[in-house]
């Protein structure tokens, strides 16, 4: 399977699509192009659902006319010059953009790091399927569990290489292997369903199937007969798994194009102190089998490990290019690619744990609530006023009590970042790793 992806193929590729955008009049251009496949499975009640396998290619061309930009994209590198001909027509009508440009040539990487991001294991429709059914299984052997939502085994190889016209060249490969289960408890209408998982980089180092199918299962049991509270304030520890939701909202409120738009709760935060004393968060696309680790960023710049919060100090904001020139600032090596131009963005994101493991926590703040599920995006980006529907337990004389559920949190991220304190309890399933969370004092709002 590992040589369906030919990395040298899809370089020559894009360095002739780079080549037909200067002769069609590009003053200049970059090609992203990616490509992938991958093969999934999932099973229910012991028999196979569903099997794909998937193969494809997405290729970006952006091309620059003087400040004036324009990105196609397509599923195939078939007839370069007609593609390269559309985008030049785009650019020379597009509106002129003081920001726009490649990166500058000194600012580009000289060397690609190897990071170990490709597992050679060979994957097929059977091991998916033992996996998945031995998730499923798990998940059913627990006591209270009634019925299966279904599991899932994943494999992904993908691709991805850039070709700019002033001489940037990089590809890398990347593997992923990943299982998950649903689990239902309870009968009629009180049933409660939850779910478990685990994705890496090496099959490996992948949790056992039948672990991630009994962490499934014990949650939708702890799940039954929940409760509904009464509006209060009180401290909520978040589990790892919402506490994630939290580091998003960081990363969205320092995101370079957000701060220069003036769109950010943060926007005036830069150098000050945005969580409390000993907090420090990073992000790191150097790092080793990372789930969102890379050599160099979506314009052929370095990618290098940087702290954004030190001693509670928020000290940078994700960078690309463009981002950077409006803020007069350097670019830090944080663009990323989709399906047009470049955009700031996080990779390898950690929140340092901290001393105290979550049952520690808990017994500290002796009553309140933990977090485990949230529903729903209530989060205003330029006030930072908060507000999620959840469900979890309510913590009394510091331990687990009942389950809860139909309540909304209701705060303002600027006072929770400052109150912010992480356990030890680091979950590292996701590019975003993060132990529990507590936030001493939120409105919970119930009945």
């Amino acid at each position: 399977m590992l040589q369906q992806i030919d990395q040298s193929k899809l370089m020559a590729d894009a360095e002739r699509l780079v080549a037909a955008a200067k002769r069609a009049g590009a003053d200049a251009a970059d090609v992203v192009a990616v490509t992938g496949v991958s093969l999934s499975l999932d099973v229910r009640d012991g028999r196979t659902e569903e099997s794909d396998r998937s193969e494809g290619d997405d290729v970006t061309l952006r091309v620059f006319s003087g400040r004036r930009v324009a990105s196609v994209s397509a599923n195939s590198f078939n007839d370069p010059d007609a593609l390269a001909e559309r985008a030049v027509a785009m650019a020379r009508v597009a509106p002129e953009d003081p920001y726009a440009g490649l990166a500058d040539a000194d600012a580009l990487a000289s060397e690609i790091p190897a990071l170990d991001l490709l597992d050679e294991t060979t994957v097929d429709a059977a091991a998916l399927s033992e996996r998945a059914r031995a998730a499923e299984a798990a998940a059913l052997a627990v006591s209270g569990v009634t019925k299966s939502g279904g599991a899932s085994a994943s494999w992904r190889l993908g691709g991805l290489v850039l070709a700019t016209s002033h001489g940037f060249r990089g590809g890398y490969l990347v593997s992923r292997h990943g299982v998950s289960v649903t689990a239902i408890a309870g009968e009629g209408t009180k049933m409660e369903r939850d779910y478990d998982f685990d994705s890496r980089t090496y099959l490996d180092e992948l949790d056992a199937s039948e672990e991630i199918g009994r962490r499934a299962g014990e949650r939708a049991v702890a799940r039954l007969n929940p409760r509904q509270l009464s509006t209060r304030t009180a401290p909520v520890v978040y589990e790892p798994r919402a506490a994630r939701s939290l580091l998003g909202h960081f990363t969205s409120a320092i995101n370079g194009a957000a701060i220069a738009r003036g769109t950010s709760f943060l926007k005036a935060c830069r150098g000050e102190q945005v969580f409390g004393e000993g907090i420090r968060i990073t992000d790191d696309p150097t790092l080793p089998r990372g789930a969102a680790s890379r050599p160099f960023d979506g314009e052929g710049c370095p990618a290098l490990p940087m702290t954004l919060v030190e001693d509670g100090r928020l000290t940078d904001w994700l960078l690309d290019t463009a981002s950077a020139r409006e803020l007069g600032l350097a670019p830090n090596g944080r663009a990323t690619r989709g399906g047009a131009g470049p955009a700031p963005g996080a990779t390898n994101l950690t929140l340092a744990p901290g001393p105290l493991s979550q049952e520690e926590m808990l017994a500290e703040i002796g009553t309140g609530l933990l977090v485990t599920d949230l529903i729903g995006h209530g989060v205003n980006g330029i006030t930072g006023d908060y507000s999620r529907g959840a469900s979890g337990f309510w913590i009394e004389d510091g331990a687990i009590a009942y389950p809860v559920s139909e309540i909304t949190l209701a705060g303002n991220l600027k006072e929770m970042f400052a109150g912010l304190v992480p356990a030890s309890d680091l979950d590292t399933r996701s590019a975003f790793a993060t132990p529990s969370i507590l936030v001493k004092d939120m409105t919970i709002a119930g009945q």
